[in-house]
C-alpha cells in the first residue's frame, strides 16, 4: 500500500503546485492595468522533506519579471512624471491566459491520477476481502 500513498502524495503535491500557479496567473492578470506592477512567475522545485514521496514537488521562491516596464505617455495621469509618462505592467494577457491552461490542463491530470490510484486501491480492498 505504500506504492499508492507516495502516489497519491506525488499527485496531491502536483495539484498543490499547480493550484498555487493558477492563483499567481490570476493575481497576474487582476494587475494587468497596475502602473509599476510587475509579473509574478512562479518555479516548481522538488520537496526536500524527509517524509515526502519522491517525485513530489512543490512551488519554490516566487520571482518577479526583471523585463523593463513600459513606459505609456498620458499627462493627465496622477503618475505621469513631466515629461507625461509613466511606467505600465509588464503583464502580457496571452501569456498569462496560457499559463493558466496549461495550470488548468496539469492540475486535471494530477486529478485523474489521484482518482486512479484510489479506485485501484479501492479495488485491492475489495479483492482483499474475499
Amino acid at each position: 500500500m505504500t506504492d499508492f500513498s507516495s502516489g497519491l502524495g506525488v499527485a496531491a503535491s502536483g495539484m498543490r503546485a499547480q493550484a498555487d500557479r493558477i492563483r499567481h496567473v490570476s493575481e497576474n492578470i487582476a494587475n494587468a492595468d497596475t502602473p509599476g506592477y510587475r509579473r509574478k512567475v512562479v518555479n516548481f522545485e522538488p520537496m526536500r522533506s524527509p517524509d515526502a514521496p519522491e517525485g513530489a514537488i512543490q512551488t519554490g521562491r516566487v520571482n518577479l519579471d526583471r523585463r523593463d516596464l513600459p513606459q505609456i505617455f498620458d499627462p493627465g495621469h496622477p503618475m505621469a512624471d513631466e515629461t507625461g509618462h509613466y511606467q505600465g505592467s509588464n503583464v502580457d494577457l496571452v501569456v498569462e491566459i496560457a499559463d493558466a491552461r496549461e495550470a488548468q490542463r496539469s492540475y486535471e491530470a494530477n486529478l485523474r491520477i489521484f482518482d486512479q490510484i484510489r479506485q485501484m486501491s479501492s479495488s485491492l480492498n475489495d479483492l482483499l476481502r474475499r
